[in-house]
């Protein structure tokens, strides 16, 4: 049986025109083609609706195996489907870590069985996700692993740095970096800025960020490896990415909807708001989006970090690091940065679906939006739903989020993946 998405916006070509998209099985038959006749197919009117490639994203915790509790692959990946995901790469902060093998083929056996988007593993960087000692085996978990990671670890130790940068370059791995030097953070929890020296909270100095990765980037530089930095927050860092990317390092940067959205001066004394790296100050958030516009930093992922409700109910010092993001990042992204003209909605797609997938390498890439032949993974947005957001609408098990109770505007209707529906308003 075919499916038709009927007389909407579709993006393709970089680009949106109106038509339909006809899909039979898995694949896009037809994108942006005006037709009449649809034969036996079933049809979805998406007048008013814009049709775009299902939203990746490369920075997401499912927190199973090992903290169900917190999250699952079946309920983490009803909220990205609710939130217009199809593909999403999955942290290794787990138990076990994916460090080998037969530990990575067990995450993989519950996303075979629960995932109703496409899910892909990174593996550790360390055995354990120590941050030092012994590197896991790239060569083997490269079968299986979008990329490396000891996210939630920084990486600081110089004997460590340099095998890895010498197994990366031999394997062409990417290394998602989590840059952080805890001994820098020394006990911090929100930025150290206005905000908390006012209300006597202890600060997180951007040192903590920009200046392993200000080492990094030497490593990167001198074994020409694929260095993606995680969660990037600072000023500097940016500064940095920028310097190196005119040098000519392959690196690439991703950037979170809090960071292009809030400053440490939107603080409230609830956990909703602790993350790490921390929400910082306009200037950082000012620079990230600059470097969002002139490519600096290549695409916007969530890290989709939940937690408990009671590991989240202690306020700024004692609630846990993360909070979540698939449900909300299109409709906060679109509202704060769309709407008022920041960004085009063309170049929203592009860092919310297109550029994760080409930088990732991930399967089923779209180029320049729907295509014939692809995979019919796909998100119906209506950009003129106007609502507030509330977390007990989540398919998530985290409820935590800085921007519950903000009015914002577009919603994801519909989901598609290989052509089936998995998320239906």
């Amino acid at each position: 049986m075919s499916l038709v998405l009927a007389n909407g916006f579709v993006f393709a070509d970089g680009g949106f025109k109106r038509g339909d998209v006809l899909i039979s099985g898995d694949k896009v038959i037809s994108a942006g083609i005006q037709t009449t006749g649809f034969g036996d197919a079933d049809v979805i009117d998406c007048s008013n609706m814009y049709i775009v490639p299902g939203f990746a994203d490369v920075h997401v915790h499912l927190r199973e195996p090992g903290f169900s509790y917190k999250e699952t692959i079946a309920t983490g990946t009803a909220a990205a489907a609710h939130g217009g995901y199809t593909s999403i790469c999955l942290m290794p902060n787990l138990n076990p870590v994916p460090d080998t093998m037969e530990n990575i083929k067990a995450q993989l056996d519950i996303i075979a069985k629960d995932a109703v988007v496409k899910c892909y593993p990174y593996a550790s960087i360390t055995m354990g996700r120590a941050g030092k000692g012994e590197i896991t085996d790239f060569g083997e978990l490269r079968k299986y692993a979008c990329a490396f990671t000891d996210d939630g670890t920084g990486v600081n130790d110089s004997e460590t740095l340099e095998k890895i940068g010498q197994a990366a370059r031999a394997k062409n791995v990417i290394i998602a970096a989590h840059c952080e030097d805890e001994t820098l953070v020394n006990g911090g929890y929100i930025h150290a800025g206005e905000y908390a020296q006012r209300c006597g909270h202890k600060g997180i100095v951007s040192e903590s960020e920009w200046m392993p990765l200000n080492r990094d980037i030497e490593y990167a530089e001198k074994y020409g490896f694929h260095y993606h930095v995680c969660h990037v927050s600072t000023k500097e860092s940016v500064q940095l990415i920028r310097e190196a990317k005119k040098r000519g390092v392959r690196i690439t940067a991703e950037t979170a909807p809090h960071y292009l959205v809030l400053t440490d001066e939107d603080l409230q004394d609830d956990g909703r708001f602790k993350m790490n790296p921390p929400i910082r100050s306009a200037a950082d958030r000012d620079a990230l989006i600059e470097g969002i516009i002139d490519g600096t930093i290549d695409f916007i992922a969530t890290d989709h970090a939940p937690h408990s409700a009671e590991e989240k109910s202690k306020g700024l010092k004692g609630s846990l690091m993360g909070i979540v993001g698939l449900e909300t990042a299109f409709p906060v992204l679109y509202t704060k940065l769309v709407k008022e003209g920041i960004i085009t909605l063309e170049k929203l797609i592009d860092l919310m679906a297109i550029k994760p997938r080409k930088i990732f390498n991930l399967p089923d890439s779209s180029i320049n939006g729907i295509a014939e032949g692809q995979a019919a993974d796909i998100a119906v947005l209506d950009l003129n739903s106007n609502y507030t957001i509330d977390p007990n609408t989540f398919k998530s098990k985290g409820r935590s989020t800085p921007f519950a109770g903000m009015n914002v505007y577009g919603e994801c209707v519909l989901t598609l993946v290989d052509g089936k529906i998995v998320y239906r308003k």
